[in-house]
């Protein structure tokens, strides 16, 4: 088992160099639904994203539907990221164990930009409107043990885009596994993300009037008629990930773990991380992203965070994440979770 475990700790590392030499071309900027691949999460996010076959808390709904047969109670989540360029991202998710029937959840990942001018070339200071651009995901999640290793889980999508008066719209599923191998209790997680149909464009912003026959005088020179925009693809991840516990007592545990990632819109990389967990109390993470991205921003993370017992059966967790983005500056997240 030792011998399997670091040929697969091997085989993800050369996987991943590998495919960086041999690709060329990154396929960077030819997705839309680009929210989607906010990573989302406090502890996940302070352990540099490397969170797939961790999968043990209410944020697993985003990294791998089967890691929700790991939550022993019910669990509520709000995540809240102030990302790049002003930009607030949020999510929240609701895990609810069914007993022997499976584990459900529900989810919703919002990005909103604020308003912004309505500028034109003729008008560069404004018209004096406004606009705005947002994103949503609305998410329904069912996750299931087929032994006592072994789980699967699914997660269903509504997505939408809009921009003032156009919008884009599509479904999409996840699909995840966690394995629990019997060699320490090895972690095996994979999950494919996104997978869905195309997104659109489409509203009264396309709407321009249409002369048919320009040299034809004394027709109407102004139908309706809508400018056709192109569909653009989800951006499918694939990711593997491997966690174990690699200390473990009666107060402190310590826990490593790595995800391979290959999307469809960029280079292969790989983040890893680690968390430490003081008495079920404290929780400390570190991590790096991006490991192997050509021209990646992302990189040093690290969190803190609370696990406070209110009652017998209930607790209140508060995480905190920093995430170096270089020359971006910096991201910062904040989660908060009830357990019950």
């Amino acid at each position: 088992m030792k011998k399997q475990y670091f040929f697969l700790i091997f085989l993800l590392f050369r996987t991943i160099v590998l495919g960086q030499e041999i690709t060329n071309v990154s396929n960077v900027a030819t997705t839309g639904g680009s929210f989607l691949e906010i990573e989302v999460g406090g502890r996940a996010a302070g352990m540099g994203g490397a969170f797939v076959a961790v999968a043990n808390d209410a944020t697993t709904i985003y990294w791998n539907p089967a890691g929700m047969t790991q939550l022993p109670r019910s669990e509520v989540i709000a995540v809240h990221a102030n990302w790049i360029a002003g930009i607030k991202f949020d999510f929240a998710g609701i895990v609810l164990p069914l007993g022997n029937i499976g584990t459900v959840g529900a989810s919703i990942t919002t990005l909103n930009m604020g308003e912004m001018m309505v500028r034109t070339v003729a008008r560069p200071e404004g018209t004096g409107e406004k606009f705005s651009a947002s994103d949503i995901a609305l998410g329904i999640s069912f996750a299931r043990s087929l032994t006592d290793r072994f789980s699967i889980g699914v997660n269903a999508k509504y997505i939408r885009q809009a921009i003032w008066h156009s919008s884009a719209s599509s479904v999409a599923i996840d699909v995840g596994t966690l394995y629990i191998s019997p060699f320490k209790d090895l972690k095996i997680g994979v999950s494919v993300s996104n997978f869905g149909g195309d997104l659109k464009m489409e509203g009264r912003d396309a709407l321009v009037k249409h002369d048919i026959d320009p040299v034809f005088y004394g027709n109407n020179n102004k139908i309706n008629a809508y400018l056709e925009t192109e569909s653009w693809p989800l951006p499918l991840i694939f990711r593997i990930g491997l966690a174990i516990d690699v200390w473990k007592n009666e107060t402190s545990r310590i826990t490593l773990a790595t995800d391979a990632i290959h999307p469809n819109n960029n280079y292969e990389y790989l983040n890893i991380g680690a968390e430490y967990i003081f008495k079920n109390l404290v929780n400390l993470q570190l991590g790096y992203k991006s490991l192997f991205l050509k021209e990646g921003e992302e990189g040093l993370t690290a969190g803190a965070g609370l696990n406070y017992k209110l009652t017998s059966v209930t607790y209140l967790k508060l995480n905190y994440t920093y995430t170096d983005f270089n020359r971006l500056n910096n991201t910062q997240t904040l989660a908060v979770a009830i357990s019950f």
